[in-house]
């Protein structure tokens, strides 16, 4: 019984919620919030007018008299910015850093940005002052429009706010500091309230950023904190704590549902499982720092002795969006003493940095027995039957790709998504993904075996933070009827 009065029994399985759809402005008002109120990112005129600059500034810069300049150096500063977006695209390739085909304006974007310094360098002599300023002006704009195109991409800003507040760490939705909490106890709260916390790392060693736990209205009511479940959140692979809240938005979601629930939610904490921005850990113990000791170790102790939150594995949710959604798995099923339920969200089928050979080398220092036991289908056979597990995978397909004319277009190019303001093209946030086609069901074709009770949504659509912030949100109602607490529609 908690301290708000309602058992924690969870129901014995939920009915899983429907698949997740891809946001639209015209359809899901969870997305008009005051994230993406201002100048859009992702479509419109500030990224095309940034474009046609860089380009009209490198025309310029490029334009000049000599015979030996056009037949020589311009020649030759093509050349060097072809092969920049060649090798460019060869790493992302090689690497795994993308699951959907990038669009080819962003490749045209990197070649210009190397073009535009081999101009500068090899420009220099001879130039006027003038356009030795106007060269070296049109670096930082081709980069600014390799990272505008990036981002529509992957839908990672909505908004030159969003951006701005990420870049300055501006403070997050209703967020207040830990020490003003005491003030707020058994008053009524009408929203939740987002706290920075420094968990400290005793538990595991491993160095991690600021991160942030969010308290429902429920928290503050009553002299003392009630003993609440607990959701961990995960970002992908190139994230910050915070990319569920500023790049996902779903926080409007979240204070709806609490709002019509009574005040009555999970706690989330949004967890630090890389420890630096380009640090691709997926969630295990190796050579890029101890993460899965951060997580499993740090971090419950650290809510439940400082937040009161429950200690019981059956009010601990996991929710992990790509190399999270991973980890998300692989938490679950290494730790169903901490954890039983998770959803993972375009997930891969275990822990990936390339292939099985590279991600043994650097992730697990070249240790094969290390990478099996992180390896959540070699996990799931060793261990056996599991009691009270269940997951939720919300997989993607490609979207069905389509010209300006509305035809279907040839595979590779990117989706046209200009009626809709929230969303980015595809792509993703960053984080290795193999692609492998079938991984969700593999997972769940192995979890029923061994007793795990699993669901599969697949939606097509793009690999953007857009499409994990609809899967969060629908099964949000889900994972709380799960960790024990009523829900909306059976209250």
């Amino acid at each position: 019984m908690s301290a708000l009065g309602v058992p924690f029994a969870a129901p014995a399985i939920p009915v899983p919620p429907p698949a997740p759809q891809l946001p639209s402005a015209n359809l899901n008002p969870n997305y008009q919030n005051t994230f993406h109120h201002g100048i859009s990112l992702l479509h419109g005129w500030l990224p095309l007018t940034v474009e046609i600059v860089a380009v009209v500034v490198l025309l310029v810069a490029v334009a000049r008299r000599t015979r030996r300049w056009w037949v020589i150096q311009v020649p030759v500063c093509v050349l060097i910015g072809v092969i920049g977006a060649l090798v460019t695209r060869w790493y992302v390739s090689n690497q795994g850093l993308a699951s959907d085909p990038a669009p080819a304006q962003l490749w045209a974007c990197v070649g210009g940005t190397v073009g535009a310094l081999a101009v500068a360098v090899l420009g220099w002599r001879g130039a006027s002052w003038w356009r030795r300023g106007v060269a070296v002006l049109a670096i930082p704009l081709t980069l600014l429009s390799t990272g505008l195109v990036l981002n529509q991409w992957v839908g990672y800003y909505p908004t030159a706010e969003s951006a701005w507040s990420a870049l300055t760490a501006g403070p997050l939705p209703n967020q207040t500091d830990i020490d003003a909490l005491g003030g707020l106890r058994n008053t009524d709260v009408s929203t939740g309230k987002i706290v920075p916390v420094q968990i400290p790392d005793s538990g595991s060693g491993f160095p991690h950023r600021t991160e942030y736990v969010y308290l429902p209205p429920a928290w503050f009511a009553g002299p003392t904190p009630p003993t609440l479940p607990v959701v961990m959140m995960i970002a992908g692979e190139f994230n910050t704590p915070a990319d569920w809240i500023r790049s996902g938005q779903i926080m409007p979601a979240v204070d709806q549902f609490t709002a019509a629930n009574g005040g009555r939610a999970p706690i989330l904490v949004f967890v630090d499982s890389s420890g630096a921005f380009n640090n691709d850990t997926e969630c295990v113990n190796g050579p890029r720092g101890d993460a899965a000791d951060h997580l499993t170790r740090d971090v419950p102790s650290y809510l439940e002795s400082r937040f009161a939150a429950s200690a019981d594995p059956a009010q601990w949710a996991v929710v992990g969006w790509s190399m999270g959604g991973t980890c998300a798995v692989d938490l679950a099923v290494m730790h169903p003493e901490l954890m039983h339920t998770f959803v993972d969200i375009a997930g891969d089928i275990g822990p990936d940095s390339g292939t099985k050979e590279q991600t043994i080398t650097r992730l697990f220092g070249g240790n094969a027995d290390q990478w099996a036991a992180f390896d959540p289908l070699t996990v799931m056979a060793k261990h056996g039957q599991y009691t009270g597990v269940a997951g939720l995978f919300d997989d993607l397909t490609p979207p069905q790709r389509r010209n300006p004319t509305g035809n279907a277009a040839p595979h590779g190019r990117p989706p046209q998504v200009a009626d809709d303001d929230t969303a980015g093209m595809g792509g993703h946030d960053g984080f290795m993904n193999s692609g492998e086609v079938g991984a969700a069901q593999k997972l769940c074709d192995q979890g029923r075996q061994v007793g795990i009770d699993c669901t599969i949504h697949t939606t097509q659509g793009g690999h953007t933070w857009q499409f994990a912030s609809a899967a969060f949100t629908s099964s949000l109602p889900w994972i709380v009827a799960r960790l024990g607490l009523p829900t909306p529609n059976a209250t």
